[in-house]
């Protein structure tokens, strides 16, 4: 599929058009930055000695961040615990530029947090607090709520799922009817819990781990990717799949049998922490700037190929993002 860079450059124009709406599980990032010079004396494992720290905003309000670095302006609905850990959350956010009074304080769960442990550059281990327990009636009444009273003015909507217990099958049920009601494009990037819940929706956007599991077949070659990404369309009656491969790219599966192949743009990969996030976000809101749906993945695709090449949670900018498309267009022409 050709693409001018006339086309990019209009699309990129509406990015900030209409807000979009992000309803997920937020959390934060949390990394202790550091080298290891020993091996513990009390077990057989490492000692990193911590240099720094570093908090970020994770989740769905990652994607919150995408939404904002390409120039769209974010509603974020999600939910925190009453803690100490919730205010540093809320402080965050408006370092972001993203508002907070979409943001349900939900007294009886942690705001969750993911702590990484990172030694010479890797990963040593990982340390989640969080409540993965699925929320009650009234909390789900109460997001509904928000989601109804910003749909108006939205062009699009990301669902964020984690499995943190936000996200259920009655509020998908309830979303995605509202959505449809008002013509909204609805992305999803999904969780294996929920993936048969995800009906009638705009995308989805699965590595080829979760698709393959999903469809109960693992995904070893094209052949496999094929019946995979098929079977889940007709399964979901989605109007389209963008099924992330790692280092083989993506492959976008949309209603009418089209399948488009876009092989990955990574020149480096240090760390895939928030690249779907990156995929979702530059998925939507191409879309919603009028881009079509072979567009939006390969945009997603050139945005993804630069966060994976950053250590820890990243995301582009608007600017970054089209000078990266201008180049690779210009090096594809130039073979």
């Amino acid at each position: 599929m050709i693409i001018e860079e006339s086309r990019i450059e209009s699309i990129f124009s509406h990015f900030s058009e209409k807000p979009i709406i992000i309803l997920g599980d937020v959390m934060m990032d949390r990394y202790l930055w550091g080298e290891v010079n020993r091996i513990s004396p009390e077990a057989p494992v490492p000692v990193v000695e911590v240099k720094e720290e570093t908090l970020h905003l994770g989740g769905a309000a990652n994607v919150a961040i995408n939404v904002c670095k390409l120039g769209a302006e974010p509603y974020l609905i999600g939910i925190i615990g009453n803690d100490l850990k919730s205010e540093i959350f809320n402080i965050l956010l408006g370092d972001n530029g993203i508002r907070s009074d979409c943001i349900i304080i939900d007294k009886n769960r942690p705001t969750t947090v993911k702590t990484r442990i990172i030694a010479n550059n890797q990963q040593v281990v990982r340390a989640d607090q969080e409540s993965t327990e699925e929320i009650g009636p009234e909390l789900e009444d109460e997001i509904y709520e928000m989601v109804d009273s910003k749909i108006d003015h939205a062009r699009a909507l990301i669902i964020s799922d984690y499995g943190k217990g936000v996200i259920t099958r009655s509020l998908l049920e309830r979303v995605i009817s509202l959505c449809h009601s008002k013509n909204i494009f609805i992305a999803v990037d999904p969780k294996d819990v929920h993936f048969k819940s995800y009906k009638k929706v705009s995308v989805i956007t699965p590595n080829h781990h979760e698709a393959g599991f999903a469809y109960g077949k693992r995904i070893r070659n094209v052949d496999d990717l094929k019946e995979v990404g098929w079977g889940l369309l007709k399964i979901l009656e989605a109007e389209s799949i963008l099924i992330t491969r790692g280092a083989e790219g993506m492959a976008l599966f949309e209603k009418g049998d089209r399948l488009t192949f876009w092989p990955t743009v990574a020149r480096k990969v240090f760390d895939v922490t928030g690249a779907g996030d990156t995929v979702i976000s530059s998925f939507a809101v191409s879309k919603a700037a009028g881009a079509t749906l072979p567009e939006a993945a390969f945009i997603a695709n050139l945005a993804a190929g630069m966060v994976v090449s950053e250590m820890g949670t990243a995301q582009v900018r608007k600017d970054e993002l089209l000078k990266e498309i201008r180049h690779y267009l210009k090096r594809s022409k130039n073979g």
